[in-house]
């Protein structure tokens, strides 16, 4: 437990933890929407705003959650209006944010394009406290909105026109459920990196989903896979000198296939008792010396 004495690493292990609770929190609602690939297209998007951080010497994290808010909320206004022409806008504007990131950093001053890297596929050394400052902060704010409003977002995330129905705002909570995957994002990239955040978002989720039924339990356990892996994760760079994001997302991965087979028994033992209790249903025990006629009541 030696590397606990160093500053970076109670920095890291910090940010994997917000990491690890904010990215499932906001992924099980992009699951539920069929929109598991769109934390890779706000990854994307805020590369242009880490690109604008160097070149005008601000704050990378800040200037990438004000963009990736930006593009977020292009998406679901384009996801809303944009019929089949949609996916072209998309894909316009995830290759735009790309393109415009990877111009502005060679802009910027020199030593930029080595920082890149850290910002695509994360790095454990170079969490500043600055970062943690604005990781917690963002943080904060995605864990207050992913539970405070968990029965609107789940509502809207099953069926738009029920939730329309019954007088939700829609329009407002998609756009929310988009800003908060953005925030999600930016919070996400000095750990795990923009290129493989949506993972994060995406596979503890479907890794819970393997054994639980009801969304509560899917919530907290995707929730507790993301705190093992990011932290499990960061100390194994720590050691063996890898970059932190893929190993997260390797452990991640890990934890879906073992899930998935432990949910194959689990699925044939509920299989079973529930034709036992439907055929306990079909046939009553009748108690001795008692017709089953005895039974009925009119």
């Amino acid at each position: 437990m030696e590397f606990l004495q160093y500053a970076f690493m109670q920095r890291a292990l910090l940010a994997a933890v917000l990491v690890g609770v904010t990215a499932p929190a906001v992924g099980i609602y992009l699951v539920q929407r069929r929109q598991a690939l769109m934390g890779d297209g706000i990854g994307h998007v805020a590369m242009t705003g880490v690109g604008l951080g160097f070149l005008l010497n601000a704050s990378p994290v800040w200037m990438a959650t004000l963009v990736a808010v930006a593009g977020s909320v292009a998406m679901e206004l384009i996801r809303a209006y944009g019929r089949t022409r949609g996916d072209i806008a998309l894909a316009l504007l995830f290759y735009g944010g790309m393109a415009g990131g990877v111009l502005l950093i060679n802009l910027a001053p020199s030593g930029s394009n080595a920082n890149l890297s850290t910002y695509l596929f994360g790095s454990l050394s170079t969490v500043s406290p600055a970062d943690v400052t604005a990781i917690s902060l963002l943080a904060a704010f995605v864990v207050l909105v992913t539970v405070g409003l968990r029965r609107q977002f789940f509502a809207v995330s099953q069926d738009e026109e029920f939730a329309r129905v019954t007088g939700l705002p829609v329009r407002l909570l998609n756009l929310l459920i988009a800003v908060t995957a953005a925030v999600t994002v930016t919070v996400a990239m000095r750990v795990v990196g923009l290129l493989l955040v949506s993972a994060l978002m995406v596979v503890p989720v479907a890794a819970a989903q393997q054994l639980t039924k009801s969304f509560r339990a899917t919530f907290v356990l995707a929730v507790a896979t993301g705190i093992t892996v990011t932290l499990a994760g960061t100390v194994t760079s720590y050691y063996q000198d890898v970059p932190p994001g893929a190993t997260i997302v390797l452990y991640a991965i890990g934890v879906f296939l073992l899930m998935a087979l432990l949910a194959a028994p689990l699925a044939r033992r509920r299989a079973r008792a529930a034709e036992a209790a439907a055929l306990d249903g079909c046939s009553p025990v009748v108690p001795a010396g008692r017709k089953p006629a005895d039974d009925v009541k009119v």
